[in-house]
């Protein structure tokens, strides 16, 4: 509508994403002067309520901050709470973490992959359209989340919000023959895996390009999941890593006016986490067969140092890290040895903490301070989305101004372009509370 010389558009909520919020753009003489991101959801104060809580339930707690990756929040709390006590976990449980943490790889990108982000491409509104055209697409997409959940109810005791974790470990693990079982299933979700990575590679890509730093954890010999040292790839190549208990001196949180999550900057610039990150970063730790599918899809070669550095290109290497997640848990399930206990003690120490690991959609950060009996005392939580907010406002603004310059595109027009390039970035919003109305003034 317009108001007092300006044109107005609501947009009531934004769809295929977790969470809700707004998109404010300001245009004036066809120039794009704001975009800004309006997080709107009511603050859910995780950080506060873990404070006087015991140094055993943060692990619990923290999964219920996000449906979709409940399993990120408990390694994170786990390795923070474990750091401060001064605890180590025995090389066979912490394979069988990652191994979870394989299973909430497999569903959560497998859910965005098919659900939520391949509709753009194919012209759908969603994915019950999608499935009407796509089927076999969708059902396969369908089968591969179905493996993921396998392995988060087998070693997580459910599928969402995991109860079997525990700090020091889990409280019950898995029999051979249960993994055996679970293998099976793998081996035929191996297969998926490769197919979703030949289908999103036929799909027609915007040219765009992100010029934010990328961050992500690195673990040299290994793709890290679970753990690793904060590493920065620099828009000129220059790749650098610094200690994980200086994140917070490096990594700065603000509140803006318009939002209820906060914006975060790393030393001072924006930067991305997540698949684009982690792919150019320690790509060349991936396994053959996933590194032949990025080859394959026209992502490069990961052993010569390939980065993608388009958003609409991430899909693809959500795809990648499928065929890889399913990898890793096959070599880990291949090689098991039950471990002797199931948990390691973890006795109550006064310290501070610092615990990071990589969520399917970037770094997840968790800091806590315990006194001598192990009472929190103070939690600090930095999720993805919230770090990545600048960089999605970034490619807003870009989209929404060669949108406007090349075709003096309608206001129903911009707005799926932008909610497009939102989605590109899979925002979990109830995490980083917390998207769209859409609200473009034009003068």
């Amino acid at each position: 509508m317009t108001h007092r010389g300006s044109r107005v558009l609501h947009v009531g909520s934004l769809s295929r994403v977790e969470g809700e919020g707004a998109l404010r753009l300001s245009v004036h003489d066809g120039t794009v002067t704001e975009a800004r991101l309006r997080i709107y959801e009511p603050p859910r104060f995780f950080e506060a309520f873990l404070r006087g809580r015991a140094y055993t339930e943060p692990p619990d707690i923290t999964a219920r901050v996000c449906g979709i990756c409940p399993v990120a929040y408990q390694m994170s709390a786990c390795a923070a709470i474990e750091d401060a006590c001064g605890a180590t976990v025995d090389p066979a449980l912490r394979e069988l973490r990652r191994l979870l943490y394989c299973g909430e790889w497999i569903e959560s990108q497998t859910l965005h992959i098919y659900l939520l982000h391949a509709p753009d491409f194919l012209g759908c509104d969603g994915a019950i359209e999608l499935a009407r055209t796509a089927r076999a697409h969708v059902e396969r997409g369908l089968r591969l989340k179905q493996a993921g959940n396998a392995i988060l109810e087998l070693l997580g005791g459910r599928a969402i919000h995991p109860v079997n974790v525990r700090l020091g470990g889990f409280h019950r693990t898995p029999t051979h023959h249960e993994l055996r079982a679970l293998g099976e299933q793998l081996r035929r979700a191996a297969d998926d895996a490769w197919q979703t990575v030949e289908w999103v590679a036929g799909f027609d890509f915007p040219d765009a390009e992100t010029d934010a730093d990328l961050f992500a954890l690195a673990a040299p010999g290994t793709y890290a999941i679970e753990n690793g040292t904060p590493a920065v790839l620099r828009a000129d190549g220059t790749l650098s890593s610094f200690p994980l208990h200086t994140f917070l001196d490096r990594v700065r949180e603000e509140h803006l006016p318009h939002s209820t999550a906060l914006h975060s900057t790393l030393d001072g610039r924006r930067h991305l986490t997540g698949s684009l990150a982690r792919f150019a970063i320690s790509g060349r730790w991936l396994s053959r067969t996933a590194v032949e599918a990025a080859r394959a899809a026209g992502l490069g070669d990961p052993y010569e140092g390939a980065v993608c550095r388009n958003p609409y290109r991430s899909i693809l290497v959500r795809g990648v890290e499928v065929v890889y997640a399913v990898d890793e848990a096959l070599r880990i399930i291949d090689t098991y040895e039950p471990p002797l206990r199931p948990y390691n003690e973890v006795p109550a120490a006064a310290g501070t903490g610092h615990g990071a690991t990589e969520a399917p959609r970037g770094l997840l950060y968790h800091r806590y301070l315990l006194d001598a009996d192990g009472t929190v005392t103070d939690a600090r939580l930095v999720p993805p989305t919230a770090q990545n907010q600048g960089a999605i406002e970034d490619d807003l603004r870009r989209t929404a101004q060669s949108a406007i310059t090349q075709n003096g595109t309608t206001d129903q027009e911009l707005t799926r372009l932008c909610e497009r390039a939102i989605r590109n970035h899979d925002p979990c919003i109830s995490c980083s509370t917390h998207f769209l109305d859409l609200t473009v003034d034009r003068t």
